[in-house]
Order: C-alpha cells, then structure tokens, then sequence
C-alpha cells in the first residue's frame, strides 16, 4: 500500500510540474523563432497554399509520410505547429513529442489567426 501511494505521489508532482507547451496562435509572431526553431503548418498543401505563415514549413498530418518526413528534421530547436482549427496539430504534437521533440502546439489555429486580424 505504501509503495502504491508513493507512486501515486511521485505520478501527480510529475504532471503537475509538465511545462506547458501550447501558446494561443493570436501571441505567436516569427520574431519568437530562434536560429534552431522551426514553424510547421500540418494542414494540407491546399489549405497551405490558401495562407500561411510567412517561414513555415507545410508537412501534412493527413499525409502517409508525415512521420518520414521528421527524419531529417533536427531536433535541437522548438517545433511550433499549427493547423486550421487546433485539432490536427494538438494530434502532431503529442506525437512529435514523444519522439524527442520540443513542441509547441500554437492553439485556435489559423482560423482564429485569420478572425484576428480582421
């Protein structure tokens, strides 16, 4: 029992110590982007070719090779990700986070960006 509780204990400060990594897409500007960090639009190459923005790399969530597509990417830097709504790149970054990298989901995605700054 002590053991359970323990591990319990130990479970709880770890998530509650989780460094947050998402970012409302209506705060990010490229300026926020070191030399190693990398803009990553994970919509399809149609909704990219609508608007993006300006720097950012368009790997398709949806694509069969959007895993094979990270195997050059680095991952010294941050990967910021965004997508149309918030839901494909919330998927991408649990996914990319458990391979290794630093990602921040930049919440609301494009659309919201897009309502902004109308």
């Amino acid at each position: 029992m002590k053991k359970t509780l323990s591990l319990f204990v130990l479970v709880l400060l770890l998530f509650s110590c989780a460094e947050k990594r998402q970012m409302p897409i209506t705060e990010f500007s490229n300026d926020a982007l070191g030399p190693k960090d990398l803009l990553v639009d994970v919509r399809t190459p149609g909704e990219f070719a609508e608007g993006h923005f300006e720097d950012a790399l368009n790997i398709d969530w949806m694509s069969e090779d959007f895993l094979k597509s990270w195997d050059t990417i680095p991952k010294g830097g941050r990967v910021y990700l965004y997508c149309k709504k918030g839901g494909r790149s919330a998927m991408a970054a649990h996914v990319l986070d458990s391979l290794g990298y630093q990602v921040v989901d930049l919440t609301g995605g494009w659309d919201e960006y897009t309502a902004q700054k109308q």
